[in-house]
């Protein structure tokens, strides 16, 4: 039995150290991104947008001969096509955060690798603070928090192995898991301990899980969002004979085009929406096992709803053609903020089933979702 224990607490600690492991190795790659960004040329961005866009490609594209019996004849030269939404501008996408220069995306192939192995420490972490308590690492704030910032990593990874382009959001993406981790290790951590009897239950592996997973990729999706906004106001301002600060020019030049990111955006969270829908689902089922009823309103019960139908609104305004864009964006990010308040806000401010103790020092032994 004290073997037992002494084990736990060693299994404990390398959870700890693997954790802060993963931050400094997640800081390295930060700044390998930030080279990755800092090294594309904004000279070298220009020139490859201007080559790709159709008019540049009329002028300086070379026509195409082919010899006729007594003569040459000149046929049209074929049209470039960008991917781009249904009546929106024929705009293509950037070349990447490196810019095309050669020395940032070395930096970024760094970075990747880097990221790769920040996100196998921060596993090994989950994993050992699992073993380290004998059942699903995700009874707590602070185990939600370090097994929902590797889910979205690993999101990000196997998107990348996807060939997806994504690259992009690597920096976006370290800089929010360092936040996430900070914050975890220094407010929300709490010791290993057993759970309270009315969550010893297979519906916490199946629950909680996919309220990470759907948490992870709702992450993924508001931060395309984000972008989309920031790209669509930069192309907005270009159409009409606006000159953006060179700031501006370099970082959104090596971005998606906005329809492109605004599809992968809606692709993202129009995906995993079902899972959501049956994480609610599990939940309700977990609540008849545990307490004797399906539903009755908890304040975690209650925003978990709310964040389904925000992104239910999302969906359906998407869909809709006179709230496509912006207007479907601004949706998408209340319905991501409904999320983070179901975690955050209710989890430290509000009091229900779904609390376990009180919020000291950090410590809130609290089911995720």
């Amino acid at each position: 039995m004290i073997l037992a224990a002494a084990t736990n607490e060693n299994l404990a600690e390398i959870s700890n150290v693997l954790i802060y492991s993963a931050m400094a190795v997640y800081t390295l790659a930060f700044f390998a991104y930030i080279a990755e960004w800092t090294f594309g040329s904004r000279s070298k961005v220009a020139r490859t947008a201007s080559a790709l866009t159709p008019d540049a490609q009329a002028k300086k594209a070379p026509a195409v001969t082919v010899k006729q019996a007594g003569g040459t004849a000149v046929l049209e030269r074929p049209k470039v096509v960008v991917r781009a939404a249904s009546g929106s501008r024929d705009v293509p996408d950037g070349p990447g955060a490196h810019g095309g220069d050669e020395k940032g995306d070395l930096y970024g192939r760094i970075a990747i690798s880097l990221t790769v192995l920040a996100f196998l420490l921060s596993l090994g972490g989950v994993l050992t603070r699992a073993l380290s308590v004998e059942r699903a690492p995700w009874g707590n704030m602070y185990e939600f928090n370090i097994t929902f910032s590797t889910t979205a990593v690993g999101v990000y990874l196997i998107l990348l192995a996807l060939r997806k382009n994504v690259r992009w959001l690597g920096l976006f993406l370290t800089t929010t898991v360092l936040l996430d981790l900070g914050v975890a290790v220094t407010w929300l951590y709490t010791e290993s301990d057993q759970l309270v009897p009315a969550l010893h239950s297979y519906w916490l592996y199946i629950h909680v899980s996919t309220a990470i997973l759907c948490g992870a990729v709702f992450y993924v999706g508001a931060v395309g969002t984000i972008l989309y906004l920031f790209k669509d106001a930069y192309e907005n301002k270009l159409a009409k004979g606006g000159k953006p600060g060179s700031f501006a020019t370099s970082v959104m030049e090596r971005l998606p085009a906005s329809a492109t990111l605004d599809k992968f955006a809606y692709r993202v969270n129009a995906a995993v929406f079902p899972l959501w829908t049956f994480t609610i689902i599990a939940g309700a089922i977990w609540a008849g096992d545990a307490w004797g009823r399906y539903w009755g309103w908890d304040p975690k019960e209650t925003w978990s709803f709310i964040t389904w139908v925000a992104y239910a609104g999302y969906l359906h305004a998407r869909a809709t053609a006179g709230w496509k864009g912006r207007k479907a964006a601004y949706l998408a990010l209340l319905a991501f903020g409904c999320w983070l308040f179901n975690y955050y806000g209710v989890n430290i401010f509000v009091s229900g089933k779904h609390s376990y103790a009180d919020v000291g020092l950090g410590a809130l032994a609290a089911v995720g979702f």
